[in-house]
């Protein structure tokens, strides 16, 4: 078969390609041709295909992304934001911290163990390609309905993943989030997190610069696994059983990427790289004509130089592997040998690929033949831009109409008891501890606070006990019902657990996971949802710095309920002032902080007692929100507050459970005047915690309260050994462990 260069493309205009087949809509490929004044080679197509790919390009809802810019709020943390690698944020002492949010979703559904594995390496790697020492992972994850028998064959391989490669990578797992809703039974979202820790000074930035320069590829070999992967695998829906397209989904080797990490630290300390990208989605492809469109010059890579697995591979494939644990360096000549010298210390392979040039176009060859000419911005950075029709899906009404409040209550103490159980004994509620007992989340010996507590937190200096926190959050029964609201409440809870653990927020990473943007309803979703973090950040003063969307998350034309995942990072002068969530010391005063209403829509009791989804989602208060959050840091920072927990799905009783079971101790509870106990209880009113204060600092603490104006009542002690609402029911911690810690083993041993 004749190699097709680019001189024999401009010669045989009329030869048929593959375009639709790579995932490319008429238009699109007619662009194409539009931009290079011929239709592509068989190499410039397969680009084109990866890169403007929705998972790539961002084309359905870029549009709206830029919202996350215009409404920025003024911080003077924000070092590095939206268009690189990874957000970086200055949290002081000369210290600055990176961290994303991304999505493996589909992957994660065809091959749950490698899927979710290569979802940790690739957030990992965008971590250290920001010049930063990866120091912990999260993984929020949202799965099918517990009891159902796919789901104990997509859990299972996912969580032994997550843990498989980032304990193997020595890096904690301090926190994420497990759900189950029969709307992901045929896709489960597995988004994974990475923080990561350096000096100011130590910044890089993905850039390919200096005509002369070399480009070094380095890292694992690049083989056929991949091929297509993430990028065409989540651009598409899947049918009712698998999706239409099935590239092969990476496969992670954890060992070969801490020695990729720890050589890559050691070549920035001796600061001998100009620009640095990670391979991940798109492989080559995306890594040479990003590093190409953001520097200053072009670049040409003789592409049968890339060190194979599979020496059987097109020219085509090798630019669309997604192979993992590689990355690509700009490096000046004389200090390519002592890049080598390191990369060879390390046993990683490492091949001078190419070179940065002083024209403006992206040149590959292979074996002496030019296969690809193009300008490499039109590859990175200026794919489509769709501005989708959307409009509010005409089930909206019914549904928020169909009122939670108005559904049957508990008549007498003894159905309470019985649904306070049936809550803490959910999937939802019950304890994960199956799931993170499988992930090392103290390896490295600097996490001070994990799950199940309401945020991770990591000491990031060991003189000085600087740390940072971070929580994620995000409720689809809530966006469900109301897009806007939904991504502000994600937001808020994220918010509220990073100050409920004593730490200041500071920014935030998200993760927009929905349905198929060609949908109309869908797109009304995502416009809304995005228009609420956009808005919320604004207001809370904690500025978007970087994130993913993953868009056709459905099957078949079910969509999943919209997903918008949050993130959000906080810094702590000292970690020894945090607040953890167990009542750990009997005589302790419970107070209960903020405003408690009849808010019952999407609520965890309206989902378990009577499988309910309908009404209005909790009302948003981001100025109170705001109020609550300083006062737990100022409570944790001055030694007020032994204990702090967020008050979200649950309500009241879910909090003070898992406090009570994470101390050992019990809680007398009293019903405050103006509350029935059931709305005491269950109710998920948003801005609210409750909090242990010891008998000394009772006067200190609620001053504090009332001069800032933040509600603050009384409601109980630690005391015992059993949860007693008085006048209602009491049950003994014993029944509240057994119920609360047998659910999850049941269902997946």
């Amino acid at each position: 078969m004749t190699l097709d260069t680019v001189k024999h493309a401009a010669e045989t205009p009329d030869v048929e390609q593959p375009w639709a087949e790579l995932g490319l809509k008429q238009d699109e490929y007619e662009r194409i041709r539009e931009i290079l004044g011929r239709r592509p080679t068989g190499a410039e197509l397969a680009m084109y295909s990866v890169m403007w790919s929705e998972h790539c390009s961002y084309k359905s809802s870029k549009v709206h992304l830029k919202q996350f810019g215009e409404k920025a709020p003024e911080n003077d943390a924000m070092l590095v934001g939206i268009g690189e690698n990874a957000g970086v944020v200055d949290v002081g002492q000369g210290y600055a911290v990176t961290f994303k949010v991304e999505s493996h979703n589909h992957p994660s559904y065809i091959e749950p163990y490698q899927g979710a594995a290569t979802g940790v390496g690739g957030i990992v790697r965008d971590i250290l390609a920001m010049g930063a020492r990866p120091v912990a992972v999260v993984d929020p994850l949202r799965f099918g309905a517990a009891d159902h028998p796919d789901t104990k064959r997509v859990l299972p391989g996912v969580v032994a993943g997550i843990g498989g490669y980032g304990n193997c990578l020595g890096l904690p797992n301090i926190g994420g989030e497990v759900v189950f809703d029969s709307c992901y039974q045929g896709n489960p979202l597995v988004n994974a997190g990475c923080i990561g820790v350096m000096k100011h000074e130590d910044i890089h930035l993905a850039k390919a610069s200096g005509p002369g320069n070399k480009v070094i590829l380095y890292g694992a070999r690049t083989g056929g696994d991949g091929i297509g992967g993430v990028s065409v695998l989540a651009s598409e829906t899947f049918d009712d059983t698998k999706p239409t397209k099935r590239p092969a989904v990476q496969v992670g080797d954890p060992f070969q990427e801490k020695l990729l990490i720890e050589c890559t630290l050691e070549i920035f300390k001796e600061k001998l790289v100009a620009g640095i990208q990670d391979l991940g989605g798109a492989g080559l492809s995306c890594a040479t004509s990003e590093l190409a469109s953001a520097g200053t010059g072009g670049m040409r890579v003789e592409l049968d130089t890339v060190p194979l697995r599979d020496a059987s591979l097109s020219p085509e494939e090798i630019l669309m592997s997604e192979s993992q644990e590689r990355m690509c360096a700009i490096v000046e000549p004389q200090h390519v040998e002592r890049f080598m010298e390191i990369c060879d210390k390390w046993d990683v392979t490492a091949t001078v690929i190419g070179e940065v040039t002083d024209g403006d176009r992206l040149e590959i060859f292979w074996h002496g033949e030019q296969i690809v000419d193009v300008p490499p911005g039109t590859v990175a950075h200026e794919g489509p831009t769709y501005h989708r029709p959307y409009e509010r899906p005409e089930w909206q009404d019914a549904l928020q109409a169909d009122d939670a409040n108005k559904l049957p209550r508990p008549s007498s103490g003894g159905e309470l008891r019985e649904q306070v159980l049936a809550l803490v004994s959910s999937p939802n509620q019950a304890s994960k501890a199956w799931i993170t007992d499988q992930y090392d989340r103290f390896v490295q010996g600097n996490t001070v606070l994990a799950q199940p507590e309401d945020a991770g937190m990591i000491r990031i200096d060991e003189e000085t006990n600087l740390g940072v926190a971070m929580a994620t959050d995000g409720n689809g029964r809530y966006a469900k019902l109301d897009p806007y609201a939904g991504a502000q409440l994600a937001l808020a809870e994220a918010y509220r657990n990073v100050a409920a653990s004593g730490a200041k927020p500071l920014a935030i990473s998200d993760c927009l996971n929905f349905g198929s943007p060609e949908d109309p309803a869908v797109m009304w979703q995502f416009a809304e949802a995005t228009r609420g973090l956009a808005d919320g950040c604004q207001q809370l003063g904690t500025p978007v710095t970087g994130g993913n969307v993953s868009l056709y998350n459905q099957t078949g034309e079910v969509a999943i309920h919209p997903t918008p995942v949050v993130a959000v990072l906080g810094v702590i002068d000292d970690v020894n002032r945090r607040t953890p969530i167990a009542f750990a010391e009997e005589g302790q005063l419970l107070y209960l902080l903020g405003d408690t209403r009849e808010e019952f829509g999407g609520s965890a009791w309206s989902e378990v007692v009577h499988g309910h989804l309908g009404g209005l989602p909790p009302a948003v208060d981001l100025d109170r929100e705001k109020l609550l959050g300083e006062i737990l840091i100022a409570a944790s920072r001055d030694g007020m507050i032994d204990a702090a927990h967020d008050l979200s799905d649950g309500g009241l009783i879910q909090a003070v459970v898992e406090s009570c079971l994470r101390g050992g101790k019990g809680a007398r509870l009293i019903v405050p005047d103006g509350l029935d106990a059931f709305t005491f209880l269950f109710s998920e009113s948003a801005g609210r915690a409750v909090v242990s204060v010891p008998r000394s600092e009772e006067l200190r603490f609620t001053d504090m309260c009332g001069a800032r104006g933040l509600p603050a009542t009384r409601i109980g002690v630690v005391d015992g050994d059993e949860v007693d609402v008085q006048g209602e029911f009491s049950i003994a911690l014993s029944e509240l462990r057994t119920a609360h810690e047998g659910t999850i083993p049941a269902l997946l041993a």
